[in-house]
């Protein structure tokens, strides 16, 4: 058995599920999440609880079984407390804007870089240095943040650049470390 998709998700009061076959539906106070998952998994509710079995004990089967539950237990976390994800510009001059639902980055580059979310993310400016990013769907909130880390990665050698929120970044010597008089 999985160790993890034997495990039942545990439904808050105030959540409601939906099943139809493969197709499950989770609505909470921050919102609802509708996914698709592998026909073969057999998909239950009741008291409160949600479990997942596998059909048989093929490799297929065993990667989909915790699979299913952790997207499952993802969707009614997300519809109750949501997911966040930080971002600090760490360099001279690097700094952001809120503009629209969006952000402007000014990271040292030959022009602005404007990024516009995903719906369903909603994208907030503390100061002029720190970006937070909150949504309903792990995935998506994930996503956003590595695209707008993508656009000026933390440099090894001098560490400005994006990085998450408490992010370790750590530094080369250089050239000169490497001589020898």
């Amino acid at each position: 058995m999985s160790r993890i998709g034997k495990q039942p998700v545990q439904v808050p009061s105030g959540v409601n599920v939906a099943i139809d076959g493969p197709t499950v539906t989770i609505k909470g106070p921050k919102g609802a999440l509708t996914d698709t998952f592998h026909p073969d998994m057999a998909i239950k509710a009741d008291n409160g609880t949600i479990t997942v079995e596998r059909p048989s004990d093929a490799g297929e089967h065993k990667a989909l079984h915790g699979l299913t539950r952790n997207l499952i237990a993802n969707m009614v976390t997300g519809v109750t407390e949501g997911y966040a994800r930080s971002l600090e510009l760490v360099g001279v001059g690097y700094r952001v804007q809120q503009s629209g639902k969006g952000v402007k980055l000014s990271v040292m580059l030959s022009h602005e870089v404007d990024y516009q979310p995903q719906d369903g993310i909603t994208i907030a400016v503390e100061g002029n240095n720190l970006i937070h990013i909150t949504g309903i769907r792990k995935q998506a909130v994930g996503q956003t943040a590595a695209e707008i880390r993508k656009v000026r990665p933390p440099s090894v050698y001098t560490g400005k650049g994006i990085r998450y929120r408490g992010e370790q970044v750590r530094l080369k010597p250089g050239k000169s470390a490497r001589r020898v008089e």
